[in-house]
């Protein structure tokens, strides 16, 4: 099976984490995420992370710092989130797709409600 590389930005104002509802239809649909997506061949991960946040919710990535590294089995996916705390950044994230999006305190950011892979973000986030 496959190993995706995705880059995943935690996107933060003060507290607050900035997140996103994943489509039905996708892998771990419904469920809210930190956006990103797939490092492609030949990118760097800071450079995935920039373009894909571009596309997904509207900002420019100013500076970003590595937060942590998963590899999570779902049996059928595996997939490697190369996760990065967004210091700076400009614009105002929205679901720019579409997709419904909000700003949650991290105190509310019920792991339960994200893919599994996500909860070591949470927990990470958490000793900050």
């Amino acid at each position: 099976m496959k190993l995706v590389h995705v880059a995943v930005g935690v996107v933060a104002r003060g507290s607050n984490i900035f997140t996103t509802l994943r489509a039905k239809d996708a892998h771990q649909g419904g469920k809210w995420e930190f956006p990103g997506g797939k490092v492609e061949s030949g990118e760097t991960v800071t450079d995935a992370l920039t373009r894909e946040l571009a596309e997904e919710i509207g900002i420019d990535v100013l500076s970003s710092e590595p937060l942590i590294l998963i590899e999570h089995d779902y049996g059928d996916k595996r997939v490697k989130l190369d996760v990065h705390r967004v210091t700076q950044f400009t614009g105002e994230p929205h679901g720019k797709e579409g997709q419904p999006s909000k700003w949650q305190s991290l105190s509310d950011i019920n792991s339960d409600e994200f893919p599994a892979a996500n909860k070591p973000i949470i927990q990470a986030l958490a000793l900050l």
